[in-house]
């Protein structure tokens, strides 16, 4: 049976592709749970149309990181800290902290799209990576001082 992919489902194929399944497959699995519909002429149609637009929308979206990328890509930010005596800080610098100076800086990203391998527990500079889309990750310094009494 000729079916259309509603939803990406592993082993078979993504969102909008057209498969041949077996029957049975197609009835009691992918049809109940809304992973795909049965392929006919309409559907097809509406199905390539559907893969064209989403097509379109990630381009236009990775355009747009890609603006964002070249702005973000080898800037340097300040963090001021809490420090214990030397160069212990209180806590650490986590991704939420890089998120909240990035946002004061014009740039509004979640916090998840920010790579810190561990938490920044000492004073210095670190690279951060981030990862914007796929294959686009602009790399910012992060240099950790002291906070001034």
């Amino acid at each position: 049976m000729r079916v259309i992919l509603q939803k990406d489902v592993i082993n078979l194929g993504d969102a909008g592709d057209l498969r041949e399944v077996a029957d049975g497959y197609a009835r009691n699995f992918l049809f109940p749970k809304r992973l795909a519909v049965r392929a006919n002429e309409g559907n097809t149609k509406a199905a390539f149309h559907q893969k064209k637009l989403g097509e379109l929308k990630k381009e236009k979206r990775k355009k747009a990181m890609e603006a964002v990328a070249t702005n973000l890509n080898g800037k340097e930010y300040d963090i001021l800290v809490k420090t214990g005596g030397g160069e212990k800080l209180f806590g650490a610098v986590t991704p939420i902290d890089v998120a909240s100076i990035l946002k004061k800086n014009g740039f509004e990203l979640d916090k998840r799209k920010i790579e810190i391998a561990e938490p920044i527990r000492n004073l210095g500079s670190y690279k951060i990576k981030i990862r914007l889309a796929e294959g686009i990750q602009p790399v910012i310094t992060l240099h950790v001082k002291k906070e001034e009494e």
